[in-house]
Parts: structure tokens; sequence; C-alpha cells
């Protein structure tokens, strides 16, 4: 691979005139802070050990200062891009920076929830920096639809990155916990401070680094049903499990047998349990344990 030219990447300056040539004002609405340091986002690419033969998505790209850093390791980027403006903008950006890497580079421009496959051969990690209001469902769509990414780095609100990376019995221990514990195991991988993006957020952010699991979680229930009684536990996170899943089971005295089914206490909640014991719930959930009876012939 060539080696790209000393000052390929974006600073404050490259972003601002960027903007001002584009017209666009970071919006609140999409969560728009871009990144104006160069060694922040070196940073970011070393910290997700993004190597020569990574093929790697890139949600959220913006102007572009990630998206060039990954291009400077990564065999391949596909990023993902809902702005009608950045979209149409990043391929030049690219041709014009990174020339000898620009047919290594392929923009999607869409919703990322709305994303079911990418050109290309199939990703092996996602790197981001993730608006803020939307950072937990689109990780979780996108692990859930790119079972081949094996690594994932997100840069998010620092509360959001303390949420994903929370263990059982935590405070901030709760629904995106459990779901991402789902796909991979979780660990908070450094702070970002608010020097770095342009304009500058209101809130800190942080890394979280997430690492497919090679052996996924043991059970007979689906995804969808182990997520529905994580939904239920959290829905009401300060009752008993017992309570908070009457409606999930149908009623308090069918979660209980549910809950003592799976080994799990009925007065726990929700906040104390792995990923694996909300499994083992929805294991013994009251519908699965029922036949249903054939239908009335009509006389």
């Amino acid at each position: 691979m060539s080696s790209p030219t000393p000052d390929a990447l974006l600073g404050p300056a490259d972003i601002r005139e960027l903007a001002e040539v584009l017209g666009v004002r970071p919006t609140k609405q999409r969560g728009q802070n871009f990144v104006i340091d160069a060694n922040t986002v070196r940073r970011i690419v070393r910290t997700a050990q993004v190597r020569p033969d990574d093929v790697v998505v890139e949600v959220g790209p913006g102007l572009g200062s990630l998206t060039l850093a990954l291009l400077e390791v990564a065999d391949r980027v596909t990023a993902v891009e809902i702005d009608d403006v950045l979209a149409a903008a990043l391929p030049a950006t690219v041709a014009a920076r990174m020339p000898q890497r620009a047919d290594r580079f392929a923009l999607v421009h869409s919703d990322a929830m709305r994303v079911t496959e990418l050109p290309g051969p199939a990703p092996t990690a996602l790197v981001a920096n993730l608006p803020y209001n939307v950072a937990v469902p689109v990780l979780l769509h996108m692990l859930d639809t790119f079972p081949s990414i094996e690594r994932t780095l997100v840069m998010v609100q620092a509360e959001v990155a303390d949420r994903l990376a929370a263990p059982p019995g935590s405070k901030v221990y709760g629904v995106p916990s459990v779901k991402a514990n789902w796909f991979a195991e979780v660990k908070r991988a450094g702070a970002i401070g608010r020097n770095v993006f342009w304009p500058a957020p209101n809130v800190d952010s942080g890394l979280v680094s997430l690492t497919r699991r090679t052996e996924p979680i043991r059970t007979t229930a689906s995804q969808g049903e182990v997520f529905a009684v994580v939904d239920a536990a959290f829905a009401q996170r300060r009752k008993t499990l017992r309570a908070a899943l009457s409606g999930w089971a149908g009623s308090a005295a069918a979660a209980e047998a549910a809950l003592v089914a799976a080994g799990v206490s009925p007065q726990a909640r929700g906040e104390s349990l792995t990923v694996e014991e909300f499994a083992r719930i929805a294991e013994a959930a009251p519908a699965r344990a029922t036949t249903p009876a054939p239908p009335k012939e009509n006389k």
C-alpha cells in the first residue's frame, strides 16, 4: 500500500473551509460534531486495532476526518452517510486528499438504521463517531445486520459509553448494556475531550470497544425473545422481576414460575442479571412451554 501524503488528514482550518464551501452548518438534530484534530482520529484508528486487511464500515463520516485516517491503514472503507450534502462531497474529499486510496473507498448514501447490505467484501470492523441521539440503536442494528463485524470502536457521549460498558449490578446497567453484551464483549476504551470537535459539544465523549463473541450465547430462545424479556425487565427497573415481568408473562404468578424455572430469584431486579440469565428466562417463557390447542371444528 502506498503511503498517504503527510497533510492528507483534515485539520481545524480544513474542516471550517470545507464546511463553508459546502454551506454546511452542523445541526443538533443529527448530532453533528465534526472532529477537527488529526491526532484524535489516528488515536481512534489505533485503539480500534484496524489492520491492513480490514474492511471497515464507518457510520456518519461527516466531512471525512475519521474516514481519511481509516483509509491510511485499512484495506477498504465504506462510509454510510444520511446527509445529502455531506454524502455528495465525501468522495471528492477522499479523491483530493488521498487519491492513491480513492479506489478503496465506497459511500452508501442512506440512513444507517435502514442499511441491510454494503458494497464489496463483508465488513470486518465498525469504527464510527456516532451521533449522540441515535448511537445505541445504530450500533445494535449494525452488529445484528453484519455478523462479519468482529471488532467495533465507537465514539459516543460519555454517559452512553458508561451504559454500554456497565457490568451487572451497576446503577447505569440497563437495556443497552445487556443487548450490546448479547453480541460482544464490551469495555470502555478511553475518553475524548470536547475541544477536538467543531462545534464543541456540551458533553464529554468516550470510546467503547466491542469484540464480537466467538461463541454466541447458548440458548434455545431467539434474540427477539431474549430482548423482549430485557425490555420488560427494565421498563420498570425499580420493581422486582416478578412484578416487572408480569405483563410479559401474562401474570405475576406466571412470571414467578418462569423465573424459578430459570434459576433466578423472583425478588431480583433486572439490573443484577447477566445476559445469560435473561436468556434462561426467555427459554422458560409460559408461551414457549404450552402447545396451542387445536382449533375447534365448526359444527
